[in-house]
């Protein structure tokens, strides 16, 4: 066992210093990474000659039209028009010909593209119009830490992992990037998102960086500056460990008011079809949540991929209705070069289809298919991204797909919204491989209407609740303000985001 944890721990070491050697220098960043780095669960891919070349036309766009507009390359950078401008980089270098950024080819009139006009990056309204939407945006997979927490006491591999996710070079601290603090500015202030679910890691409890007790806490302090439910938590089982897994659920349930459970079965190695999988489905059941969250796909290194594979989804699924289980990641894999459907694939995205069609699972089923991490890989690999997404909406459905973005691990989510906004699947794929078109209606599903209808919100009502809260009317002050590196808005500090809460009634002075 020592020898297995030293060898994990020495893969993530690797792919930590990769994915820190990788993250360009705040002035040069463009808003919307074009290497997709990592949420700490798979090793980042290396840096190709299209990322090169993407980063060195971004440059020059920015320079010229930060010139052109009379504002510094800075504040071009973080502007709308920036944004447009990273999103027609990314057509053209990865959607015309040879690299999508994945080795697999951009294809031309086989990739996919963002709908984003030209002028839109010298336009600031022009641009505004383009990435901005109507939407309800409910993130169903975001991240904080507690860096106060016991586990910074013990052993455990954590602050490599942080160290080596894009948020860790905010400025105020690798890990103190990771708090509560960063969490509501990045997720509520400085992105469009509306509700989120705080979703769990797996790490027993004295080694885990925010327990459920510390989530729920998260939870009434948005309560106090939203005064509705902005905020939704995970509780983590471990159904292999034992019973004790088992007997904890009712407190998740009862005193922590969880949402629905998180699981990993790569870690210990199980499956949600043998014995201790089907004990914690029947004893969710009878707790009465039933929502099932389980880590599918993006392999950790050192795991075995297998019990990362979602074949277990398919079979639980089938075996009991009353229960929707969401296969977060989708089964995505980073060494996989997403194509059409092929049902003799042994990793990807096929992987959850191929579990679904085994077990007589059609579209609108009880299977959901979540993007965390998935999206953000694949939106700079647009004929990737058009064979996701495809897939996706045919096999498991327009309602069955939810929006989550692996956030605070990458900052803020709001490059992901603005990306996703303005994706378009190609008529050529979509007439070769019966794929639905990306309409305005589908997108409002995908980014917050089917997670509301999961999780039993009414996003009218939540929407008419945040309109006037703390947290929306902050994001108003800074609306028209240019956005520092990091997009750092709101208070910078512990201290500074305690005094924002008394100032405006949130906590007792």
């Amino acid at each position: 066992m020592a020898g297995a944890v030293s060898a994990r721990a020495a893969a993530l070491r690797l792919y930590a210093t990769r994915m820190k050697k990788s993250i360009p220098e705040p002035e040069l960043e463009s808003p919307i990474p074009f290497r997709t780095g990592s949420n700490g669960e798979f090793a980042p891919r290396p840096e190709s000659a299209a990322d090169r070349r993407a980063e060195e036309l971004y440059r020059r766009i920015a320079d010229e039209n930060a010139r052109r507009l009379g504002v510094s390359r800075r504040e071009f950078v973080h502007s709308a028009c920036g944004t447009a401008a990273a999103l027609l980089v990314i057509n053209q270098v990865y959607g015309c010909g040879g690299d999508d950024g994945g080795g697999g080819g951009g294809g031309g009139d086989d990739g996919g593209g963002f709908d984003v006009d030209a002028g839109s990056a010298l336009d600031g309204g022009q641009a505004c119009e383009e990435l901005s939407g109507p939407e309800f945006v409910f993130d169903v997979q975001t991240h904080h830490v507690n860096p106060a927490g016991g586990w910074r006491e013990a052993d455990t591999l954590w602050p490599v992992i942080l160290n080596s996710f894009p948020q860790a070079d905010c400025g105020d601290g690798s890990i103190e990037c990771y708090d509560r603090n960063h969490y509501i500015r990045e997720l509520f202030i400085n992105s469009d998102t509306s509700v989120a679910v705080l979703s769990a890691v797996p790490a027993v409890d004295e080694e885990n960086p925010l327990l459920a007790s510390e989530a729920a806490e998260t939870r009434e302090v948005i309560e106090m500056l939203s005064g509705s439910p902005r905020l939704q938590i995970h509780g983590l089982v471990m159904p292999d460990q034992g019973q004790a897994q088992l007997d904890g659920m009712e407190a998740l349930a009862s005193d922590l008011r969880i949402a629905a459970w998180k699981v990993y079965t790569q870690f210990g190695g199980w499956w949600l079809d043998d014995a201790p999988g089907i004990a914690f489905i029947e004893k969710a059941l009878a707790l009465d949540i039933d929502i099932i969250c389980a880590h599918k796909g993006l392999t950790l290194p050192g795991f075995d991929g297998d019990f990362a594979g979602p074949r277990d989804i398919g079979v639980v699924a089938a075996a009991y209705p009353a229960m929707r289980f969401v296969a977060y990641h989708s089964g995505y894999e980073t060494t996989v070069v997403e194509g059409p459907y092929d049902p003799a694939s042994t990793a990807g995205v096929d992987t959850l289809v191929k579990a679904m069609q085994d077990n007589g699972l059609e579209a609108g089923s009880n299977v959901y298919a979540e993007l965390g991490s998935t999206w953000r890989s694949v939106m700079t690999a647009p004929a990737q991204a058009a064979h996701v997404l495809g897939k996706l909406l045919l096999h498991v459905g327009e309602d069955r797909i939810l929006w989550g973005t692996d956030s605070i691990w990458y900052g803020s989510p709001q490059d992901q919204i603005a990306a996703f906004r303005t994706f378009q699947i190609p008529e050529k794929l979509r007439e070769e491989h019966g794929y639905p078109e990306l309409t305005d209606a589908v997108r409002a599903k995908i980014l917050g209407l089917n997670a509301a209808a999961l999780y039993g919100i009414d996003p009218d009502a939540v929407l008419c609740q945040i309109r006037d809260d703390q947290l929306s009317a902050r994001r108003r002050e800074l609306a028209d303000r240019p956005a520092p590196a990091h997009r750092a808005y709101g208070p910078r500090t512990r201290r500074e985001f305690f005094s924002f809460l008394r100032a405006r009634g949130g906590v007792p002075g």
